[in-house]
């Protein structure tokens, strides 16, 4: 069962459990995702049932424990983008009432992608790339993310509800809206030969992870890493201005850039050492191949 199954990393993950042969069921009140992400999904059949509803209701509980799923794959928990508190709050409690249905319907295992640039604060060059401890909340999503682990151990130590949380990094690829993260931004922008915008001075760094490697991680965490929080990333940084150079080329127009927000992270990687331990996961798609993926 996927949570969030009509959004950019739930609808790759449906089409990725569709392939390896398993029974889906998706919950999506498509607030975020649309049903367009799973025209493939659709198209070639399956087992494949979508269920338009929100997470956090009555319905939704009484549909787990009417579909008993094995696994339940979470990715809704926090918003993506800049969320406003009451989204945030929103999400929580949704999250909440996920958990607690799969307790009371005793589904085997949740897992839970986070945004690891929520979980690790403002870490220095010399820390990276960052190992999955200590947990340092940046901002109120961070704090969100936080007490969303806090309460996957609750639910493990006391009803034995096993999880894995992924703490992704910065994840890209086709059906990304532009809105959706830098890549696909910068992609919107090349496309319409328009200079892009960035906050900043475009040389801070992030972790960019193909889908596919993501969704991969996902899968097998399914039935690997369980109590753990998990890193999903290459640990290798790529500037702003590197990216934009590599989608543009150099027809590309220089970009606009804006101050940037006060806890803008100048440097961002993580580690996969530990995925590759519990998960048997490693990152195979470099930045060129996935890039060339979206032309």
């Amino acid at each position: 069962m996927v949570i969030g199954g009509a959004g950019f990393i739930g609808s790759h993950l449906v089409d990725r459990l569709l392939a390896d042969g398993s029974a889906v069921d998706v919950i999506d009140d498509l607030s975020m995702g649309g049903l367009a992400n799973l025209a493939d999904a659709r198209s070639v059949g399956g087992a494949l049932k979508i269920h338009h509803l929100d997470a956090g209701s009555g319905e939704c509980s009484s549909l787990i424990g009417m579909r008993t799923p094995d696994v339940l794959f979470h990715l809704a928990a926090i918003p993506r983008g800049d969320p406003s508190a009451q989204q945030l709050a929103a999400s929580f409690a949704t999250t909440m009432a996920v958990l607690d249905a799969a307790r009371a319907h005793r589904v085997t295992k949740v897992v839970v992608p986070l945004p690891a640039t929520a979980l690790y604060g403002r870490p220095g060059s010399r820390d990276l790339p960052l190992k999955e401890l200590p947990i340092e909340p940046r901002g109120v999503r961070g704090v969100v993310a936080r007490a969303v682990i806090d309460l996957l151990n609750v639910y493990r130590e006391l009803d034995d509800l096993e999880f894995t949380v992924l703490a992704l990094s910065t994840v890209y690829g086709p059906r990304q809206r532009p809105a959706g993260g830098v890549v696909a931004a910068f992609q919107a922008a090349a496309t319409e030969r328009a200079a892009p915008v960035i906050t900043g001075d475009g040389r801070q760094t992030r972790d960019f992870l193909f889908v596919d490697d993501a969704v991969d991680a996902i899968v097998r965490a399914g039935e690997r890493g369980s109590g753990l929080v998990v890193n999903v990333g290459t640990g290798e940084q790529t500037s702003l201005r590197d990216l934009w150079s590599s989608i543009a080329g150099r027809s590309g127009k220089d970009p606009q850039f804006r101050p940037a927000a006060g806890d803008e992270i100048n440097r961002f990687a993580v580690s996969p050492m530990r995925a590759r331990i519990h998960l048997s996961w490693s990152p195979w798609t470099s930045l060129t191949e996935g890039l060339m993926q979206l032309r």
